[in-house]
């Protein structure tokens, strides 16, 4: 049994941080192909891409999972859930393709993009349970294989739209078409290649089941919503509170800056995905506050080295992701982006307690008081800061989420943390960050100081007392 769950677990992990590594090669390839405003252009709109994403499956790959492995009709839960969710699509394709002008107009982009990005959305919807039907059946592998077969034709189909093909078409500002052209044969392809999965589930509806379905999707729902407006809506602020002239542009250097957070990213999401089965799996034990405790620890003082190394170093990274001169006037907000990461990731850590307690709404609440502070930061910051004001307001709702989760997390849920451990690695981390880049100016001599003096506490706190160990084998002979 735990063979299987450590190799599903490794399998699920590729398909899953694969892909976003995977995505590093795009943004390269973008900001050295498009200009500023066309990858502002093309940044904006994917903000709505994510949001769509979450409306269009309303919670049910949940609902799926939570029902399937509960005691109901198997054959009923999945048919219903998959009928719901191609029925919601095809309606929703009907009304925004209808509507596709006034849907341009409203939010001033090209209505070749707004069909674009309806054409994805449903088809990205039409697989969501074909894919949670694979999980729940096992098959790790053609999962998997799906996932970063669908990332790798978006890859190739991008290299060869922009790398390719003319130039001329590029410089009349077809390369955002292209891109989501490239996405959207993607998106095809896999839909295709999950048509035999509605076979075997075959469509079939059933109210009486769908209600509650829904009753339990909606606050995922509401805390998908909440994720998506925090994580990305920034740009929308962003183009509606600067000058029309200048907003996509500005949009275009802080979206390709944003990325560099990608690298804090990675290591919170492979984290997520190999700790949270054990998170569930020791709940019951008398001593798992005490596991949880320590595994926080031991992220805080691994996330606090990677914030200080790719901060440190981000004069080599920006080579890597971002090699376009003209994007680096955004360079500034690369340590406010990788410590808000950080605190998103030490937030999913100390939200174990409403996880293993089944107090999920919780989440969703957290999630909703997080998306207000996005809202009202963003109004307030951007006109002043632009581009800095969104991300200074990225890093306190994320902040936020995580102090407001250990607060009550410790009244019903308490967790015997070392808070000695976690102020002081995360206090070196951020303050050793911010004077490298903000004062130092990026020294290098003085950037590898303060990545060894971190390596040597971490190494200090974390391993075992040489001098306690050396002292057992004397009295041991």
């Amino acid at each position: 049994m735990f063979k299987k769950l450590f190799k599903d677990t490794v399998i699920y992990g590729i398909a899953t941080v694969l892909p976003r590594v995977m995505t590093l090669l795009l943004t390269r390839l973008y900001v050295n192909k498009l200009d500023t405003t066309d990858f502002g252009i093309y940044s904006g709109l994917f903000v709505y891409l994510i949001l769509g994403n979450v409306i269009l499956s309303y919670g049910m790959e949940t609902a799926f999972f939570r029902f399937m492995n509960r005691g109901e009709a198997r054959d009923k839960v999945q048919s219903t859930a998959l009928t719901s969710l191609l029925m919601s699509s095809l309606l929703f394709l009907v009304v925004a393709y209808l509507l596709r002008n006034s849907i341009a107009a409203w939010l001033n982009y090209e209505v070749e993009y707004i069909v674009f990005g309806i054409l994805i959305l449903v088809l990205d919807t039409l697989v969501v349970i074909p894919f949670a039907w694979l999980r729940n059946q096992g098959k790790s592998y053609w999962y998997a294989f799906l996932k970063v077969g669908n990332t790798t034709v978006n890859l190739l189909f991008n290299i060869y739209f922009l790398s390719i093909l003319p130039s001329e078409e590029l410089a009349m500002g077809g390369g955002v078409a292209y891109i989501f052209l490239a996405n959207l044969i993607a998106s095809l392809l896999t839909f295709i290649a999950l048509l035999p999965v509605y076979l075997k589930i075959r469509l079939g509806f059933s109210y009486v089941l769908w209600k509650p379905m829904m009753l339990y999707a909606y606050p995922v729902l509401l805390a998908g919503i909440a994720f998506a407006i925090n994580e990305g809506f920034d740009r929308v602020f962003l183009r509606m509170l600067l000058p029309e002239d200048t907003a996509d542009a500005t949009i275009g250097v802080y979206s390709a800056c944003y990325k560099m957070g990608v690298f804090m990213n990675l290591f919170v999401s492979a984290y997520r995905l190999g700790i949270e089965p054990f998170f569930f799996s020791n709940a019951q034990d008398k001593n798992a506050p005490k596991y949880y405790a320590r595994i926080t620890e031991y992220f805080v003082v691994f996330g606090g080295g990677i914030l200080l190394f790719f901060t440190v170093f981000t004069n080599v990274f920006k080579w890597v992701l971002i090699p376009n001169p003209a994007y680096w006037e955004a360079l500034w907000i690369v340590p406010i982006i990788l410590l808000a990461n950080f605190c998103l990731g030490i937030y999913n850590n100390l939200s174990v307690w409403y996880k293993v307690t089944d107090r999920t709404r919780f989440g969703a609440i957290i999630s909703l008081l997080g998306m207000g502070i996005t809202v009202i930061f963003n109004l307030a910051l951007i006109p002043l800061l632009s581009y800095k004001g969104a991300a200074l307001t990225t890093l306190i709702t994320y902040a936020a989420m995580m102090s407001i989760s250990y607060y009550y997390g410790q009244k019903l849920y308490p967790i015997p943390y070392n808070l000695k451990v976690l102020k002081v690695f995360l206090g070196i981390s951020v303050i050793g960050s911010f004077l490298q880049f903000y004062l130092f100016k990026l020294n290098l001599f003085v950037g590898i100081l303060l990545l060894l003096l971190y390596t040597v506490l971490a190494y200090v706190v974390l391993s075992p007392n040489p001098f306690q160990s050396n002292q057992k084998r004397k009295r041991v002979s």
